[in-house]
């Protein structure tokens, strides 16, 4: 079992940054890709969209809205994922989940954090 727990969301002013982490603890942690999710205003779960993954060699991926502003980083010794979040935008108000897949290919969501861009 993998527990998750983000922190380090907030209020921002657009054009702002801010860094999210989550750190992933348990027992017998086996986990291959680390991420963010995102849940816009009045999106359903359903609609979460992926923001960043990272594997666990460092390999990572984005979406394109994303690319050039964000940047994901891990640190396997902490089993700990960080986003740093540069030049925000209202549209990337949302809850950011946290996201771990295992080598067993389970995955783990944390409990979200929201992040508000004002304009």
């Amino acid at each position: 079992q993998v527990q998750l727990v983000e922190s380090g969301g907030g209020l921002v002013q657009a054009g702002g940054s801010l860094r999210v982490s989550c750190a992933a603890s348990g027992s017998g942690l086996s986990i291959n890709v680390m991420g963010w999710f995102r849940q816009g205003p009045g999106k359903e779960r359903e609609q979460r969209e992926l923001v960043a993954t990272i594997t666990r060699d460092g390999g990572t991926n984005y979406a394109d809205s994303v690319k050039g502003r964000f940047t994901i980083s891990r640190d396997n010794a902490k089993n700990t994922v960080y986003l740093q979040m540069n030049s925000l935008k209202p549209a990337d108000t949302a809850v950011y989940y946290c996201n771990a897949v295992t080598v067993f290919a389970r995955r783990y969501w944390g409990q979200g954090i929201q992040v508000t861009v004002s304009s």
